[in-house]
């Protein structure tokens, strides 16, 4: 299954551009869609889950028009937006037993086996008769996938999913998302550079409602590998590292700064060549300093 985008745009009433003419083919897997906040993701993801119109372009879903075909789009589609609410004093069991009456599973021994199949997929089963309104992040999060999942969606969207996280919960929901997204297409939109990393087969940069670069991370890092240096700096030298360097990232390092720079040559003045990591792709295309011919999005 492959999803195909092609010159979508959307200006708000205010005049602020959310997307400008976005193109991207997404084939069946894990595909991150990574960029800062404000960059158009959840605008896209919203016109990708039919709760939104565009203004011009076009998108499907193989042979599904899925601006125009919304109600066979939705039989096929698992959501999860960026702010999933729940009702607090609800059990697990019983909303998630809910939803999937309203997605058309009328009989009841089915829908027993479908929503306790799902409370087991991602770990909740034990947690099942609390109510949501206990529920950690991580766990709401959980539950949201769960949801997603009632029908055997074949494209799902996730938004920000893993934003608030603790650490143990992030791993989760990566081993959880990693699962899920064996058989099917699954679209991540997240500002977590490590999401991407971890998870996704495909890529790709949106900031300020256009698409900067697409493609597989190991090849997107491998063509930044040689243009990366390193060097630590203090506090004080940084400013003036700013105006002579593209510095593209800066972290703290034992007190002091360590800073990555994008030259083409070597900088010079004690910088060493840096292992390139996803941070830097993304952080040196958001900056404008890295702009390959990463073939056809």
């Amino acid at each position: 299954m492959e999803l195909r985008i092609r010159n979508l745009s959307k200006t708000y009433a205010n005049g602020v551009v959310a997307l400008d003419r976005v193109t991207l083919t997404i084939p069946a897997g894990m595909f991150g869609l990574l960029g800062p906040n404000g960059a158009g993701k959840s605008t896209l993801m919203r016109i990708l889950a039919t709760l939104q119109e565009c203004d011009s372009g076009s998108v499907f879903l193989d042979d599904i028009d899925v601006l125009d075909e919304k109600d066979e789009v939705r039989r096929m589609l698992g959501y999860l937006p960026q702010d999933f609410g729940v009702y607090p004093k609800v059990t697990a069991y019983e909303l998630l037993d809910h939803f999937a009456q309203l997605k058309g599973v009328s009989n009841k021994a089915r829908r027993r086996e479908v929503v306790d199949g799902l409370l087991q997929q991602t770990n909740l089963w034990e947690v099942r008769e609390q109510r949501l309104g206990t529920f950690s992040g991580g766990m709401r999060q959980r539950f949201g996938i769960a949801q997603a999942l009632l029908g055997d969606p074949r494209l799902i969207i996730v938004d920000e999913p893993t934003a608030g996280l603790d650490p143990q919960e992030r791993v989760r929901f990566h081993n959880l998302l990693s699962d899920i997204g064996e058989d099917r297409t699954v679209l991540l939109s997240t500002h977590i550079v490590s999401d991407v990393a971890d998870l996704c087969a495909n890529m790709a940069i949106i900031n300020k409602g256009q698409v900067l670069l697409c493609g597989e991370p190991q090849d997107l890092i491998y063509g930044i590998e040689d243009y990366i240096w390193a060097r630590v700096v203090t506090k004080q030298e940084l400013p003036e590292f700013q105006k002579r360097y593209a510095v593209i990232s800066t972290r703290l390092l034992s007190g002091r700064t360590l800073i990555h720079v994008y030259s083409e040559d070597d900088p010079g003045e004690g910088f060493e060549p840096a292992r390139a990591s996803l941070e830097d792709v993304y952080f040196a295309t958001i900056a404008g300093r890295y702009n390959p011919a990463a073939g056809t999005c």
